[in-house]
């Protein structure tokens, strides 16, 4: 039977992950080693191109406007201000930059125009470029193909079954459509999820069964371990324990033997020993650089000295698939059509999700309190200067 496959179910996959570890560790190195080179690492960084302030509910993300968190909002970067993280990156040691913005959904418009932009801009340097801008159309997919993106990440996050419990403001179903406009083009995929969000191992393998479904498999997968933000309604979930964390990763090479896993949030949380073992058990991809998004994440150098100490070496940029030709806009075939995509509102609640909505909405109406009665004792400060400078004068 091939070690590829597209038939794998929940059961078989639940087997695989709860083996004995070594027997597990062994299984998944194996075929680490019969389809990548064992001491080859992808060094990807991500920058946020545009943070916070987003619509969307998703339980784990300290970006969603109605959750109060620490997050300092900015709006969309410049083409130069990319260019300058990005050439950074390359002379940290990453092949490829990915830009992340806090969008619910793709827009057509200048702002999309100016991301088609920094996309073209990062291709010129030798840089793999990936995005993460949410939901995609297929006009919008092939207009990030023209201008040269060599990856699309939209993480599935979790099982369809344990989804609604996550997100409310958009479905399951958008996010494989957003996978299968991806695939109408020469991108490549990126696409995982994310484990100690109070899912059960059954949902952890329900995951890995619908990335196994997709055909080819996803040309990246990101194993991200929860990182619980204060403000969130996931903030109470405890750390993901690091053999967890392994288990995840073999089980994940082993359904899918030809794509780079990559270790994403949650490695601050890691030792470089747990590290260590996760690159045996199949792990070929990190995120580097000090911030993931809004996450704490290891230092590009401090990476640098891991990769050293284990006899790593950062893989070179364009080594899976060739690099893409960037189309300027002039010459562009596609252009923006104005679209209206309807993607899905399931519109159920979240009982935590909302909890965490109330209890923002309660601080904001605080802090505004708070202002309010500062301006009136500022006010009332200035009557009595003044009044006292009209005594003086008598």
């Amino acid at each position: 039977m091939s070690d590829v496959r597209n038939d794998w179910t929940k059961e078989e996959i639940l087997a695989i992950y709860n083996k004995p570890l070594m027997e597990l560790l062994y299984e998944a190195a194996s075929l680490h080693r019969k389809y990548h080179d064992p001491n080859t690492v992808q060094v990807s960084t991500l920058i946020s191109i545009k943070t916070g302030g987003c619509s969307e509910d998703c339980g784990y993300c300290p970006q969603a406007a109605r959750y109060h968190t620490n997050v300092e909002g900015n709006d969309l970067m410049t083409v130069n201000q990319v260019k300058a993280q990005a050439l950074r990156a390359k002379s940290g040691g990453s092949s490829r930059v990915c830009m992340g913005a806090s969008w619910r959904n793709v827009k057509d418009g200048p702002e999309f125009d100016q991301v088609l932009e920094m996309v073209r801009t990062i291709n010129k340097l030798d840089m793999e470029v990936c995005c993460t801008l949410g939901m995609v159309t297929e006009n919008q997919a092939k207009r990030l193909a023209e201008a040269g993106l060599y990856a699309y990440n939209h993480n599935i996050d979790t099982s369809e079954d344990y989804y609604d419990d996550v997100i409310s403001t958009r479905a399951f179903k958008d996010r494989i459509d957003t996978i299968e406009n991806v695939r109408k083009t020469n991108v490549t995929v990126c696409s995982g999820g994310i484990i100690g969000m109070g899912e059960s191992l059954e949902d952890r393998a329900g995951m890995l069964e619908t990335l196994t479904r997709f055909s080819p498999h996803p040309e990246s997968v990101p194993i991200n371990a929860l990182v619980a933000v204060e403000g969130t309604p996931m903030e109470d979930q405890p750390p993901v324990n690091i053999f967890e964390m392994v288990r995840m990763v073999a089980t994940a090479r082993i359904v899918l033997p030809e794509s780079q896993v990559r270790l994403s949030a949650g490695r601050t949380q890691m030792s470089r020993e747990g590290q260590a073992m996760c690159f045996f058990a199949g792990a070929n991809s990190i995120f580097a650089g000090d911030k993931l998004l809004t996450t704490p994440n290891p230092d590009i150098k401090e990476d640098m000295i891991m990769f050293e100490e284990l006899g790593l070496n950062p893989q070179k940029a364009f080594y899976k698939h060739e690099q893409r030709e960037s189309i300027e806009a002039e010459k562009s075939e596609y252009k923006a059509l104005g679209e209206k995509p309807k993607w899905t509102r399931p519109g159920h609640k979240i009982e935590r999700n909302e909890q965490k909505k109330k209890e923002a909405i309660a601080f904001k109406k605080e802090v505004h309190a708070l202002k309010k009665e500062a301006l009136s004792l500022k006010e009332e400060d200035l009557v009595l200067k003044k009044d006292n400078a009209v005594l003086k004068e008598k």
